[in-house]
């Protein structure tokens, strides 16, 4: 099991590189979190307390998600050799979902390249 210090650099960090399958599954998980604060709000009654809950609890897991979907492409574009401000391109509506299937598809570099040693590791 990984220790808190990868898991911050996986979802919070931009420098390295991260292989194809740990940039999809962080990114699964970020959006079963999401789609699981959605669902809770929606269950709950409209203005209550546990409404109010849920519908902050969301948007910060929102906030979150956007800055690890960056760091995340950022380290994934870095494993292809390409500069990190291409991510921008996961925000962008249609050409976002060509981009994240692009970067889970495309293999990265088998080895070393300017962004780091190797996969999966902070640089």
């Amino acid at each position: 099991m990984p220790d808190s210090s990868q898991l911050i650099w996986l979802f919070f960090r931009f420098n390295g590189r991260v292989a194809r399958a740990a940039f999809f599954l962080a990114g699964l998980f970020l959006a079963i979190i999401q789609a699981f604060l959605l669902y809770r709000f929606t269950l709950a009654p409209e203005g209550s307390a546990a409404s109010e809950f849920w519908e902050s609890a969301f948007w910060v897991a929102v906030a979150v998600s956007v800055w690890s979907n960056v760091a995340l492409g950022v380290k994934r574009l870095h494993d292809m050799s390409r500069p990190g401000i291409f991510a921008v391109t996961l925000f962008i509506p249609v050409i976002s979902i060509i981009a994240f299937i692009v970067l889970c598809l495309f293999p990265g570099d088998p080895g070393p390249n300017r962004y780091g040693a190797a996969a999966n590791e902070p640089s």
